[in-house]
């Protein structure tokens, strides 16, 4: 995700536009300049360097070209975002996150669509909508297509474009013409397939970026994209319930078939050399599998899957992968809780609505504790201590079910938005470590199907956990109507929780992960590391 300049100018390395812009200095001009005038001289080569400062042609601002004194001040003058310098393609990186936490406001219209218009029970609202998940867990073969088959000569702003186009007509589809759950299940499917496929592009972008980069650098960036979707999900979050209670659930489908068309638009941000074949594996990489450096898509798979097994079977991140899946695995009760709050406690769709305004702001201030606080400390702590605190910070929900909130006079709406607002922001803290830990173990070559490949291991674990958490709903009788056990579900979903800790010891020390990298590098690379040496 950086690129070396070589230059005497300010101690840079020349750019491609540093070479030009001198070039355009006409011979007239040149000469034109006396040199005999000049209170100093340019190079002053007999004059000590000042310490701690940087010195060449260009050190001397006065003496610089005024062209080239704007172009030093552009780069100088260049905004950042949580410590991150933001260029084009980042920006396209931060919106395709941003659309990503906007389309939250579908999210509370889906589960009522699924409870009063399909009128479907908890268990079976927890089963389909953990299916229409199933476009994450295939993320890998996003990356394998998106690294190994250009589409229109483009590896990423094409397929930024198709899938903002695919999600539009997905929404659409739900606002005018789905009447029953396989056809809800079906465009679910295809919207979720349109996030998860351009999820996997802006993904590859960053782990570009972040590779060999220390945990405080990937932190900003894993910062930046997960504060973009934060803030999307904050302007779309209230709107939702009053959507909702005010147009009915089309309507809010209807809005969100918009939402898709920016990952279209802004993928002209991407800066893209237009390619006719896949070049993205390292050529010594290849010399391990045998494969040619002109490839077809079966082979370009071919070569990346034993490139990708090669990395993988590495214990520095085989055993976190094995935490990942075992931390994000346990099951939930959301869906339960859901129909608890709308048919048992009566609360509306308006009210619902500020309750996700209020998950939306606690996950943006998430990000932000993390990024202030967090990203120096080691990923062990952080992971123990946000288990133990979150584990008994959920069991206070059981003061909401039992009423006993009400008793020592806090009402069921403050109670929820207070207990939302602090499990949300913990949940979001120990979220981020795992994104972390997943871009900075991405060797060269493979970083998109790598990444892929975590984050799809992560995700199908929250629809393992899901799937559970759905299984032991039906298993205790919890329905739309009873909730007499909804107690006891969450009593064994919140200490099941703790089950993860005794495996902390498979995630790797901070001093062992700049040799974790290296090894999965090396591994990537094979017999191509010794040809080397």
């Amino acid at each position: 995700m950086l690129d070396q300049e070589l230059q005497i100018v300010a101690g840079r390395r020349a750019t491609s536009a540093d070479r030009s812009a001198f070039a355009s200095i006409s011979p007239e001009a040149s000469t034109s300049i006396d040199v005999t005038k000049m209170d100093e001289p340019v190079l002053k080569p007999q004059d000590p360097e000042p310490e701690g400062e940087e010195v060449g042609l260009l050190a001397d601002t006065n003496n610089v070209p005024q062209f080239q004194r704007k172009v030093l001040s552009t780069r100088k003058k260049r905004w950042q975002l949580f410590g991150v310098e933001m260029s084009p393609d980042t920006i396209a990186i931060a919106m395709v996150y941003f659309v990503q936490g906007i389309l939250g406001l579908s999210r509370l219209a889906v589960s009522y669509f699924l409870k009063d218009d399909l009128h479907l029970d908890p268990a079976e609202a927890a089963l389909l909508q953990g299916l229409s998940a199933l476009p994450w867990l295939i993320k890998p073969l996003y990356g394998f297509i998106s690294d190994g088959v250009p589409l229109f000569g483009y590896r990423r702003r094409s397929y930024l474009v198709l899938c903002g186009l695919l999600g539009a007509s997905s929404w659409f589809a739900l606002a005018t013409v789905v009447n029953n759950k396989y056809a809800a299940v079906s465009a679910i499917l295809l919207s979720s397939l349109s996030v998860a496929f351009s999820d996997v592009v802006v993904d590859s972008m960053v782990v570009e970026r972040a590779r060999g980069e220390s945990q405080v650098t990937s932190g900003s960036l894993q910062s930046l994209c997960w504060g973009s979707s934060a803030t999307g999900g904050i302007v779309s979050a209230y709107f939702s319930g009053y959507f909702v209670a005010t147009y009915g659930v089309r309507f809010v489908f209807a809005i969100t078939a918009l939402l898709p068309l920016i990952t279209s638009v802004v993928a002209i941000l991407v800066k893209e050399e237009r390619r006719r074949a896949s070049t993205v594996v390292d050529l010594e990489a290849l010399e391990l599998s045998g494969a040619s450096p002109r490839l077809g898509f079966l082979e370009t798979s071919r070569s990346q899957l034993i490139c990708l097994w090669a990395t993988v079977k590495e214990p520095n991140i085989f055993m976190p992968t094995i935490f990942i899946f075992l931390w994000q695995a346990t099951p939930t009760s959301d869906t339960a809780m859901f129909f608890f709050t709308t048919n048992q406690l009566g609360f509306g769709a308006e009210f619902m609505g500020r309750v996700r305004l209020v998950t939306a702001i606690a996950s943006l201030a998430g990000v932000g504790v993390y990024n202030a606080c967090l990203k120096h400390v080691a990923l062990k702590k952080i992971f123990f201590w946000s288990t133990i605190v979150g584990t008994l910070l959920g069991l206070t929900q059981l003061l909401l079910v039992t009423g006993i909130n009400r008793k020592i006079g806090i009402g069921d709406q403050w109670f929820t938005l207070g207990d939302t607002l602090v499990l949300t922001v913990l949940g979001q803290v120990s979220f981020m470590p795992i994104l972390v830990l997943a871009a900075r173990l991405c060797p060269p070559g493979v970083e998109a199907t790598l990444f892929a490949t975590l984050m799809s291991i992560s995700n199908g674990a929250n629809v393992t956990g899901g799937f559970f958490g759905a299984g032991l709903t039906k298993l205790l009788g919890v329905t739309s109507q009873s909730f007499k056990h909804l107690a006891l579900l969450l009593v064994i979903c919140n200490l099941s929780s703790l089950l993860p800790l005794p495996f902390l010891g498979l995630l790797p020390s901070e001093s062992d992960m700049d040799a974790a990298v290296e090894k999965a590098e090396k591994a990537l690379l094979g017999t191509g590391i010794s040809k080397r040496e």
